[in-house]
């Protein structure tokens, strides 16, 4: 598991990718503290790192990151993680428009093509 504060390349992720899934990483998003979890086999896995690290529970989104992909094509909102009927997103998915966005800045910022 790998904390990215500021960037990571996308070699670094097609590596990671390489190594558990084939084609994806598991990623976990702090939307209030800009952090990104990487290289897990669960993002329930990630979640409790950054839960431990102070981050709060309503600010952290899973998501797949697809590091052979196009930029616009690379993240896919999917985890078990994001079942929250009390903040409103009944999907795995991320239901809220803002949120989806504000993830995509953030993983978009750390990628280094």
């Amino acid at each position: 598991m790998k904390i990215i504060e500021k960037e990571i390349s996308i070699e670094e992720l097609k590596t990671m990718a390489s190594k558990l899934f084939g084609n994806l990483v598991k990623a976990v998003v702090d939307v209030e503290e800009e952090l990104l979890v990487v290289d897990a086999e669960l993002h329930s896995d990630q979640e409790a790192y950054l839960l431990e690290k102070g981050s709060k529970q309503e600010n952290l989104w899973g998501i797949n990151i697809y590091p052979d992909l196009d930029k616009t094509e690379r993240v896919e909102f999917d985890s078990m993680i994001n079942l929250r009927p009390s903040q409103n997103n009944n999907s795995r998915g991320v239901d809220d428009k803002d949120i989806q966005k504000k993830i995509l800045d953030i993983v978009n910022s750390k990628i280094a093509e």
